[in-house]
This record gives structure tokens, C-alpha cells and sequence, in this order.
């Protein structure tokens, strides 16, 4: 890869999109919008030759469905990028402003970063997302997806690209670059693109996130592996924190957002366990402690088995859940920042203090009472699309939308005033 030469063609793009109107912007957004709902054929078509590899290749059903387009999802991206435009730009937003002794006005503003990349796997929509995102907030792009999204990813690549030309001088087409070779020697080479790039993020696995985290030396936006939580309390209604956890687990196992493990105050173990059982229908393989454990066997529930000390904190991914009895509220909130990713934390209880304790002392980017982790995502928080779920607390945190993609810079202006 040149990576000298995709990168000065990225900054050229650059400098160009920073100084393009908000009109302008979405003038080649609609542009893209409309060129890649007319190659839609073509672009389900690339999908299905990478999902049929990915199942011949052995890849588990949940992360087949995370790579997997069909007409939901495929509307899903459309809707991002509509979302996207009529979202307010955020280039050149006054985020304060004062007046010094001296007379100077200062304006601190928002511009773009320059050139990010983003290193992700399976989900081919983060194509279109990213990309979105990115020109929306006055900066290109450098795709590095993974090899078993390739073919969806190049023709959704091609499209944008197509857009963006169609668009006239409103386009700037040289925005967005798609790694295709599928070397692992390209992740390489963008996380030591000192100067060259000025942001990388990544976006997948544990294991992905750790390799960029540990080696990059460009600034790295973190967007985390997700061990989320569910804890019910004492207090909880029992048949909602039962529906909670079954679409927290089982809508999409696969994705980030979804649980990994349940706690449960161990006054409510009897009461609650067997609903969780009737609502997971020995569909999700519960990994118990002895106490959960025993109550689920009683109750019949035959995807079982004892946990391992190492099934807590990890990301399972599939139709697998681990649970755990704790002592209070206390003890959970204790359990979980030892535990967690700093992704999604939810509570379910009808007791106000017990929340907002929860809610204080967890430590993640986002805290839910009495609702499901799933709604962690951009599209739901009224982003449009999202770069990520950032995981750290620097910069930004919790679903990145286009404002995630900018800095600030300081405007001065005097009347000849020196020092």
C-alpha cells in the first residue's frame, strides 16, 4: 500500500472539505444517498458473496448477522446518511466566546480533524456511516475493513465514490479511500502514519481494539469491546427485568450493546431466575455461579452449566450469558467497574435512590435504569449514524456522531493590542 500517496491525496481532500459550505456538504451527500439506493442490487449482491464465504469459512450465525444486508439494514444506511445531512454542520459551531481586558475578542470554534481512519470489522454499514460522518464534519476518510466484507464494502466504496463525482465541485470524490488487499501489514503502516494521519479508530473485537490501542503511535479514539451488564435489584419489576434481559441479550447477540452478564440481588434469586429461564427459552447457554446455578436447574433449565471464573469480563458475542448473585447494589456496582468495558450499564429496579447510586458510580459511557443496553447507538440517540461506541473518556464518549470528528481552534481578534 502507498500509503505516502493515499495520504497526501486524503489531505489535499481535506483542506478542500473545510473550507466547502454546509450547503455544499450535503449537496454531495444527497449525491451519495442517491447513488447508492440506485446500486443497491449490485451492493446486496457483493454482500451475499461474502456471506456465503463467511458461513464456508465456519464464521458462528451472530457475527454472520452482523455482516450480513438485507432490506432492513440496507434502508438503515439510507436512513443514517438522510439523518446525517439534516443534521446541523458542525464545522465552524462558536463553542464559547468572551471578550479579554485588553480588548481582544476570542472565539474558541469547531473545525475538523483532517484525515481520520477508521480499522473495523464485518459490518459493512460502518462504510457508509463513516464515511457520512466524516464528510458531514469536513474530513476524509481511510477505510480498513475487514477481508470478510470486502466485496459489500467495495461496491458501497464505489458508490460513494460515484456520488460524490455526480456531485460536481460540491464533491470532493478524493475524501474517501477503501484498503483492499487485505493485509494485515496495512493496519500496520496506518498506526505509525505519524503526520500523515490524525486519527484512527477502531471499531470490532477486544482483540482488534487492544492491537490498535497498544501499538498505534497516531491519537487513537477508542471505541470499546462490549461486556455490559444487566443488574436486577430487589426492587425490580421482576417480568419487565426479564423482558429487558431476553431483547438485551437476544435481539443481536453479536453487537456491542448486547449484555454479557446478568447480576441479580440474591433476595429475588427463587423469584426471578425461572422467569429469566422462560424468557431466554433454552435459546441463551447461561453460565451460573453455584448459588444461580442451583435455582436454574430446579427450574428445569437444561442450557446450562457451571461458570468459570474467566466467563465473567468476557464478551461472548453469541447466544451465551453468564449470571451472578450479588449482596447489594453495592456489591454490583463494585462487580461491574471490575469487570466491564466502560460500554453500557443498566439497573433495573422501581427504587429511585438504588438508581441513582447506579447511575453515579458505574463507570461507562452509558447508564440505563429500567431500559435495554441495545439502545446504545447513534441512529437511536438522533446521531444519524455512528463511528463507534467510545469507551474512553478523553475527547469523546459513549456513540460518536459527526461533532466526534472535530477539534477546536481559538480565534483572536484585536485592534493592534501587544504584550
Amino acid at each position: 500500500m502507498e500509503l505516502n500517496t493515499i495520504c497526501s491525496g486524503l489531505k489535499k481532500a481535506a483542506a478542500v472539505l473545510a473550507i466547502h459550505t454546509e450547503q455544499q456538504k450535503n449537496c454531495a451527500l444527497e449525491s451519495v444517498f442517491n447513488s447508492i439506493q440506485n446500486r443497491k442490487a449490485e451492493i446486496l449482491e457483493a454482500n451475499k458473496s461474502d456471506v456465503e464465504a463467511a458461513r464456508a469459512s465456519g464464521m458462528t450465525e451472530p457475527l454472520v448477522e452482523r455482516l450480513a444486508l438485507d432490506e432492513k439494514k440496507f434502508s438503515g444506511i439510507l436512513e443514517g446518511i438522510k439523518t446525517v445531512i439534516q443534521q446541523k454542520d458542525p464545522v465552524g459551531k462558536i463553542v464559547s466566546g468572551w471578550k479579554t481586558p485588553q480588548g481582544m475578542e476570542i472565539r474558541q470554534v469547531r473545525v475538523p480533524l483532517g484525515v481520520a481512519a477508521i480499522i473495523y470489522e464485518s459490518r459493512p454499514n460502518v462504510t457508509a456511516d463513516a464515511f457520512a460522518l466524516a464528510y458531514k464534519s469536513g474530513n476524509s476518510i481511510l477505510l480498513r475493513g475487514s477481508s470478510s466484507a470486502l466485496n459489500s464494502n467495495k461496491a458501497i466504496v464505489s458508490a460513494i465514490r460515484e456520488g460524490l463525482k455526480n456531485a460536481g465541485s460540491s464533491g470532493v470524490e478524493s475524501a474517501v479511500y477503501l484498503c483492499t488487499s487485505g493485509s494485515h501489514s496495512e493496519v500496520n503502516e496506518i498506526l505509525g502514519a505519524v503526520g500523515k494521519i490524525d486519527v484512527v479508530l477502531p471499531r470490532g473485537s477486544a482483540k482488534l481494539i487492544n492491537l490498535v490501542v497498544e501499538n498505534a503511535k497516531i491519537p487513537v479514539i477508542q471505541t470499546g469491546a462490549g461486556v455490559c451488564h444487566l443488574y436486577v435489584d430487589k426492587d425490580a419489576d421482576l417480568n419487565q427485568a426479564a423482558q429487558i434481559a431476553r431483547n438485551s441479550k437476544m435481539q443481536r447477540p453479536g453487537a456491542c450493546n448486547a449484555i454479557e452478564t446478568i447480576l441479580v440481588h440474591r433476595e429475588i434469586l427463587a423469584e426471578f431466575l425461572p422467569k429469566l429461564a422462560e424468557s431466554f427459552n433454552e435459546k441463551v447457554q447461561l453460565r451460573a455461579d453455584s448459588e444461580c446455578f442451583s435455582v436454574l436447574k430446579n427450574a428445569g433449565y437444561k442450557n446450562l452449566r457451571e461458570a468459570a471464573e474467566s466467563d465473567f469480563g468476557f464478551e461472548f458475542l453469541d447466544f451465551i450469558a453468564s449470571v451472578r448473585q450479588v449482596e447489594s447494589t453495592e456489591n454490583a456496582i463494585e462487580f461491574i467497574n471490575a469487570h466491564n468495558t466502560k460500554h453500557s450499564e443498566c439497573i433495573v429496579t422501581n427504587n429511585r435512590l438504588q438508581a441513582r447510586m447506579f447511575q453515579q458510580q458505574v463507570d461507562a459511557a452509558c447508564i440505563y435504569v429500567n431500559a435495554s443496553t441495545r439502545f446504545t447507538d447513534g441512529g437511536v440517540f438522533g446521531f444519524g449514524a455512528e463511528l463507534g461506541i467510545s469507551t474512553q473518556k478523553l475527547h469523546a464518549r459513549g456513540p460518536m456522531g459527526a461533532e466526534a470528528l472535530t477539534t477546536t481552534k481559538f480565534l483572536i481578534e484585536g485592534d493592534g493590542q501587544v504584550r
